[in-house]
């Protein structure tokens, strides 16, 4: 008996050491990126999320694996891509825009849903408080319904003598109907008259920008949300094309639209990394709190305004973050 308990305690001792002796296996998670839109109006997105996740340690490749699906602007694929996702057991969703992170949430109550962009998560339904979410949804959003007022009057300050103005949008949009009453309230106030134009498909944007002109707009207000925002160089270029002042996201500058007003999207990607960061060393998304869009970018592209005949207020050139050239 002395002689086996001798060589029992020999063998724990030793296992310890064993273990100690092998290479330890990091893990490899596994994340699902649910696109709403199309994957080529997103590729700078994506960048910025792939950098915020290497502030962490988070390689992808190395450590995490992207499962990437793009609804293409269809409202039912995202709920089939959650799911698809759910099946695959995935450590995590990464969504943008709240059609995406409402369909995950419908999906799964267990998995986080990390949401790198979208409007008021608590008005959506989808978490509790800002500061304690409560469920199984955290991330980033910013003011998108008081944004497009304020694209309206960066418009009106560049040109001042438009009366009539169209606000593109679409109806997929979930707060679209608060954003149409913060449009309006500006316009009344600026003595805009306010046509509205919807699309629910691409394809719509050549004959919805021929209806623009036939009503004898003056300018346009783009409305931010993924079907629109993944369309940026389509809708510059037709607005280019009809000669129509307009004024979007940041995307839509740098695509060759006049102006553009919004969150500084780069900040809220990159914090992707920061949330997952916490989820994977075991926070509950239920505690960690929302985080508000705190930069918002003036941008001016002045080749567009020269292409238009338009000379931009000093006023706007002053205040602006970013001048394209």
């Amino acid at each position: 008996m002395k002689r086996r308990d001798a060589l029992v305690a020999v063998l724990a001792l030793a296992a310890p050491c064993a273990a100690r002796g092998q290479p330890q296996v990091a893990k490899v998670y596994r994340v699902g990126f649910l696109g709403t839109a199309f994957a080529s109006g997103y590729v700078r997105e994506l960048d910025w999320v792939r950098e915020g996740l290497r502030k962490f340690g988070l390689v992808e490749g190395k450590n995490i694996v992207i499962e990437y699906r793009w609804a293409e602007g269809k409202v039912a694929r995202n709920r089939e891509i959650a799911t698809e996702f759910v099946a695959l057991k995935v450590d995590a969703i990464i969504v943008h825009g709240l059609p995406g992170a409402a369909a995950a949430a419908r999906e799964t109550s267990t998995i986080p849903i990390v949401m790198a962009d979208g409007s008021d998560p608590v008005a959506a339904g989808l978490a509790t408080s800002v500061a304690r979410p409560g469920r199984n949804v955290t991330g980033s959003f910013s003011f998108t319904v008081e944004e497009v007022g304020k694209r309206l009057q960066l418009l009106k300050e560049a040109q001042p003598g438009i009366k009539r103005v169209a606000f593109l949008a679409s109806p997929v949009d979930p707060v679209i109907d608060p954003k149409r009453s913060t449009l309006r309230t500006a316009a009344s106030s600026m003595d805009v008259e306010l046509q509205e134009f919807l699309i629910r498909d691409p394809a719509d944007l050549p004959g919805t920008f021929n209806a623009m002109t036939n009503a004898g707009v003056e300018g346009a207000v783009i409305n931010n949300e993924p079907l629109l925002n993944s369309q940026a160089a389509t809708i510059a270029a037709l607005a280019a094309a009809m000669r129509l002042p307009a004024v979007g996201y940041a995307t839509f500058a740098d695509a060759g639209g006049l102006l553009a007003y919004g969150a500084n999207r780069a900040a809220l990607y990159g914090r992707v990394g920061y949330f997952l960061d916490r989820i994977f060393k075991g926070a509950r998304p239920g505690d960690l709190p929302f985080e508000r869009a705190a930069r918002f970018d003036v941008i001016v592209n002045l080749k567009t305004a020269r292409a238009l005949g338009i000379a931009i207020p000093q006023s706007i050139r002053m205040r602006a973050d970013r001048v394209i050239e």
